[in-house]
């Protein structure tokens, strides 16, 4: 099978197309043939460390996608030859991703793809809306997993709605039954927030932000869902409400955040700081069931029509992917990596 491997990290020409032995599923493991392979931040961040050094093993990049059951090992319930599935945290803490013709994963990271949504969306899940859930769910009084009313009554701040992250909290905070307010740098991300479901857009480059959120949520916001804390630091402890959560997901590297002690005394402000890759067993368990029922619902829906554009490349451009992703695309970069059945 055909297969993207680098075995040093570095720069996205060490991603390199080469043949790779198919191997069968063991106990407890599903085998899938990908259909779409989703690239993320932390695919390329992973990737490039600083310097160039030797792997122990080669690795395959990409922790998201969607395909189909190819190979079921024993053990395994729930699943058939056939099934179209979509993938979550393939190459955390191993060397096999999803940037590959197949894939052998642990059964518990494969969930039921609807039959009437794409692979597409399947492999624009994973990172994003599992980094969104737990957001969305680390209030002190919950609730731990959304669920269709869990966030009545409630508003919520997503900044940078265009982002992948941003899109999913968005359209999972809606599900949920919040008031969505999010901020965007200009006239298109606007547009795409509006198209994922936020009921209040602004322009952080031209409004007064604070003056803006105040207006949509007079008595403050509940939850922010923040993708840029050091620099939004401020004015989100202004509209927050007392008691709430600054949800932090991205950081750059030795990127530090200063926060003013007695202003986060005052409100009693809850930070979280998330990777989904190290939350909590059941943190995660919550996350997969809540995204597996905003999907089938309907509630999450990609390309540029729901917000989140899609760019695309071959299996082989895979390097040109990442560099996309680390360039800052706008929407979601997703990789053809055979035809859909």
């Amino acid at each position: 099978m055909k297969a993207i491997v680098y075995e040093a990290t570095g720069p996205s020409s060490v991603l390199k197309l080469q043949d790779k032995a198919l191997t069968d599923p063991g106990a407890g493991e599903v085998r899938v043939r990908l259909v779409v392979s989703g690239v993320n931040p932390t695919d390329w961040k992973s990737r490039s460390v600083s310097g160039s050094n030797k792997l122990p093993a080669p690795k395959v990049p990409n922790q998201d996608g969607a395909g189909v059951v190819d190979q079921v090992g024993s053990g395994v319930a729930g699943f058939n030859v056939g099934d179209r599935v979509w993938l979550w945290d393939v190459a955390w803490a191993g060397n096999e991703g999803t940037a590959q013709e197949y894939v052998v994963v642990p059964a518990h990271k494969v969930v039921a793809l609807p039959d009437s949504e794409s692979f597409d969306t399947g492999a624009s899940l994973g990172i994003p809306a599992l980094t969104a859930h737990r957001a969305l769910a680390s209030n002190e009084d919950g609730p731990d997993r959304l669920s269709p009313g869990s966030l009545a009554g409630r508003s919520v701040l997503v900044t940078g709605g265009a982002g992948a992250v941003g899109h999913a909290a968005i359209q999972l905070a809606r599900w949920a039954g919040a008031a969505v307010i999010t901020t965007v740098s200009g006239d298109r991300k606007a547009e795409l927030a509006r198209r994922a479901g936020a009921g209040t857009v602004i322009n952080y480059r031209t409004e007064d932000v604070v003056q803006a959120v105040k207006a949509a949520a007079p008595d403050g916001v509940d939850i922010i869902v923040d993708v840029n804390a050091p620099a939004n630091i401020e004015a989100d402890l202004q509209v927050l409400k007392p008691g709430g959560t600054i949800s932090i997901y991205a950081a750059n590297p030795g990127e530090s955040l200063n926060v003013p002690i007695r202003e986060s005394m005052t409100k009693n402000v809850r930070y979280q700081f998330i990777l989904t890759y190290t939350v909590t067993e059941g943190q995660k368990q919550h996350a997969v069931a809540a995204v597996a029922e905003a999907l089938a619902a309907g509630a999450l829906r990609v390309g540029d029509a729901h917000g989140l554009p899609l760019t695309r490349f071959t299996l082989e451009q895979t390097p040109a992917a990442h560099d996309a992703v680390e360039q800052g695309a706008i929407g979601k970069v997703l990789i053809d990596v055979a035809p859909a059945p």
